[in-house]
């Protein structure tokens, strides 16, 4: 059996859960198993991950899953899958499941690939492809041990609606307490997470100042993006650090992804050297940046983004 833990954050299920469980089910099917989601704690219609894969879903609710701790967390996974069969497991590549995914192989003694981006091969136990080198390179490794754990790397695969709701069972774990005591919890709230954007725009020094960020939003609003920025804008304080997109920041893939602004260094092109397609528009016509995009504009940024604003507002109001 498949397991796939599938994260809700405030109960809520959203689009790296059901790329997980779409991943899920492909692994189980190469495998010839069946794919089981698990679900922690008060969970929104945890039947529709049914259509996505999942043959059945359990649930596990106690007041130790009121905050994240992944402590109790991998206690209470590695418990469902000693008592469902589970021999391979499977989270989303977020900052939890990053957390969780180690101590799940130690505790194992499992085989684990964090930030898989395709679906794997039987062959040599289980082929699992990721990117290595900054995104250079694509790594296969032999997933040889008897129990697997892979976390998947969000946007590498379109969510699959294929059947229908799956009945929700819950589950007693042997879970206790951690050693964390969570005091509060601050989110950002009213936009896509960026590991989970299909389309981003971003900004960098090239803006001149904070108070040129409004033709950014604009823009992003118009064709419903998130936003983000480099790092010597998060450090300037121009921009909060959690829209930070690079090596040291936030690793993102989405379908599209616009840089305003930015020179390209190594360490930015990092994190975002595997979105799908790359539009840069800079000033500079020796911006580094531009060896990496698919398409590139050359001019002044205060003169090109509101044109291009207006351009797609007019785009889109003929789509109606």
């Amino acid at each position: 059996m498949v397991l796939v833990y599938v994260e809700s954050p405030k109960g809520k299920l959203k689009k790296a859960a059901f790329e997980a469980v779409t991943y899920g089910k492909k692994v189980a099917e190469s495998l010839g198993v069946s794919c089981t989601a698990l679900t922690i704690g008060a969970v929104d219609n945890a039947a529709q991950l049914g259509k996505y894969g999942a043959s059945k879903v359990y649930n596990t609710a106690d007041a130790l899953f009121t905050s994240f701790d992944s402590q109790v967390y991998t206690r209470a996974i590695a418990d469902a899958a000693v008592q469902l069969g589970a021999k391979t497991i499977v989270l989303c590549h977020s900052s939890s499941g990053k957390s969780i995914a180690g101590r799940l192989a130690a505790r194992f003694d499992a085989a684990s690939v964090s930030g898989a981006n395709a679906i794997p091969e039987v062959r040599n136990g289980l082929t699992v492809r990721k990117s290595v080198f900054s995104g250079k390179a694509v790594a296969e490794i032999a997933l040889k041990s008897e129990m697997k754990i892979i976390s998947l790397m969000g946007n590498s695969l379109q969510p699959e609606n294929i059947g229908a709701d799956a009945e929700v069972d819950s589950l007693s774990l042997n879970v206790i307490p951690g050693r964390i005591r969570v005091k509060s919890v601050k989110t950002q709230e009213g936009t896509v997470p960026l590991p989970e954007a299909e389309l981003v725009v971003s900004a960098g020094r090239g803006l001149k100042g904070p108070e040129n960020w409004g033709m950014v939003e604009d823009l992003a609003t118009a064709m419903n993006a998130t936003t983000a920025c480099s790092r010597p804008v998060a450090d300037a304080h121009w921009r909060p650090h959690h829209e930070h997109v690079g090596q040291t920041g936030v690793a993102i893939r989405p379908n599209l992804y616009i840089a305003i602004g930015i020179s390209g260094a190594i360490q930015h092109l990092a994190g975002v050297n595997n979105s799908k397609v790359i539009v840069v528009i800079n000033k500079d016509p020796e911006a580094p940046f531009f060896k990496a995009a698919d398409y590139g504009v050359v001019g002044d940024a205060f003169e090109i983004v509101p044109r291009l604003t207006d351009a797609y507002k007019k785009f889109k109001a003929s789509q109606h």
